[in-house]
């Protein structure tokens, strides 16, 4: 079983609200709570815009890798997201790999990608 904890934050460096560009970092810890390793070989991202468009994203591995993630040890990563409006959210699925040589599919929490709010 994998525990998945997930923080996200608006990137106002990297965006532009006059040009519609809203870019998000998340991170993520996987930790594994398993008597058995595990590895993770794809992921699949759902990615929900304020205006309810949908984007799904389908790769190998997480970050250019395919981690193998020992009983009690934990994988931590941040990548990004780009939004064309101030909110939206995320979830998916990680394709993973058991001991057995089982695949199993874990469950991504929702988690929302919000930019402050400007006063005028």
């Amino acid at each position: 079983m994998l525990d998945i904890q997930v923080n996200s934050c608006f990137w106002h460096e990297k965006s532009d609200a006059h040009q519609g560009v809203y870019v998000f970092v998340y991170s993520l810890k996987i930790s594994n709570l398993s008597p058995d390793r595990v590895q993770i070989l794809g992921r699949h991202w759902v990615i929900c815009d304020g205006f309810g468009q949908v984007r799904e994203i389908r790769g190998d591995g997480v970050v250019g890798v395919q981690p193998i993630i020992e009983p009690a040890g934990c994988f931590e990563y941040s990548s990004s997201c780009q939004l064309s409006t101030p909110f939206g959210s995320m979830h998916g699925e990680y394709l993973c790999l058991n001991h057995t040589g089982e695949q199993l599919l874990v469950d991504i929490p929702r988690f929302e990608l919000c930019a402050p709010q400007k006063l005028h």
